[in-house]
Formats: C-alpha cells, structure tokens, sequence
C-alpha cells in the first residue's frame, strides 16, 4: 500500500480527532451528555465551538481529497509526486486544525489555501 493511500485513513481520523477535543472541552466544563451528544452544539462557544467547526471542514473537504488521490492513482502519476502531496495534505490538516483551535484565522485559511493547492496539484500531475 503506498504512503498516499495510508494518508487517506488519516483524513478520514481528523474529523473523528475533532470530535474527540470538541467533546472533552465540553465534559471538562460538565456540559456534555452522551445521551444527547448533538443537542446544543448550535450553542456552542470556544474551543468546543472551533472544533465542531473544524470537524465540519474535515469533513467537507474529505471527498476532495480521495478523489484526487484516487484518480492520481489511476492515471499512473508518478508516486513520489502523489505521496509528496499527501503528506503536505495532511501536515497542512493538522496546523489548520491547531490553527482553528487556537483561533488563528488569517494562519488558518492560508493552510486551508495550501489543502487546496495540494489537491489540484494532485489532480494536475494526473494528466
């Protein structure tokens, strides 16, 4: 399996990972309830509130990105260039993360800026 495909399961992870820190901010205040785990998220604040956010780009991103390393893939790309951008796909997941939940908006759509340019990038060298 090439480094490209493992990259996949790790973006499938960061909206599970998102949800884990949305939900611990919230148990650490004593708001969360597990019976109930989606009533109130629309009043959600601070780090709970970023994280859910966070967890939703990961998620709207996330067929973006395996169709472009599916169809790389496919188009016989060469794999240096398809794994290079995968792991620049997901180092740029990771600080959008931090930076979302560190509140860091101009930082965080540059780094979503460079999610983007890794995928077309990777739909590029498939032609």
């Amino acid at each position: 399996m090439t480094i490209a495909f493992w990259t996949l399961l790790a973006a499938i992870a960061f909206p599970w990972l998102m949800a884990v820190i949305k939900k611990s901010a919230l148990a650490s205040n004593g708001n969360y309830n597990n019976s109930a785990p989606r009533a109130g998220l629309e009043n959600l604040q601070g780090v709970s509130q970023r994280a859910l956010w966070a967890e939703k780009n990961s998620f709207e991103i996330l067929p973006a990105y395996i169709a472009a390393i599916l169809v790389a893939h496919v188009a016989g790309a060469e794999q240096a260039y398809i794994d290079l951008a995968a792991i620049l796909f997901i180092a740029s997941r990771a600080l959008y993360a931090l930076c979302y939940l560190m509140d860091w908006a101009t930082l965080r759509s540059i780094v979503w800026t460079l999610g983007i340019v890794c995928i077309v990038g990777l739909f590029v060298v498939s032609v």
